[in-house]
């Protein structure tokens, strides 16, 4: 029965060993795509950030007022749907009546 949990044990240490691998490989790949990056925009993270927000269109250009503000508004509706979807949820987790509870002795 000894040698059963013993496996299970070793075999659970090579799952988290596994998954640590695959963590710090993720994280040393980020840490060198930021230092690429950055290299890349002359070392100024403002820079960095902004060539990142123009390449998924986050950025953009205008041509006409109307687009910019057609842009404005439909960003201003998300807002007011989310707002709309929390604030119920918000409200219910505020508002909930504590009831009292009794101790007794033992």
């Amino acid at each position: 029965m000894n040698s059963k949990i013993a496996t299970t044990r070793n075999n659970g240490k090579g799952i988290m060993t596994g998954i640590m691998f695959v963590g710090i490989a993720a994280g040393v790949w980020s840490i060198a795509a930021l230092m690429s990056g950055l290299s890349h925009a002359g070392w100024q993270v403002s820079e960095l950030v902004r060539s990142y927000m123009v390449a998924l269109g986050m950025i953009q250009e205008h041509e006409t007022f109307l687009a910019f503000y057609t842009h404005i508004k439909g960003i201003e509706y998300i807002i007011a749907v989310a707002f709309l979807g929390a604030f119920p949820a918000f409200f219910k987790l505020v508002n909930t009546t504590k009831a009292p509870v009794e101790i007794k002795n033992v």
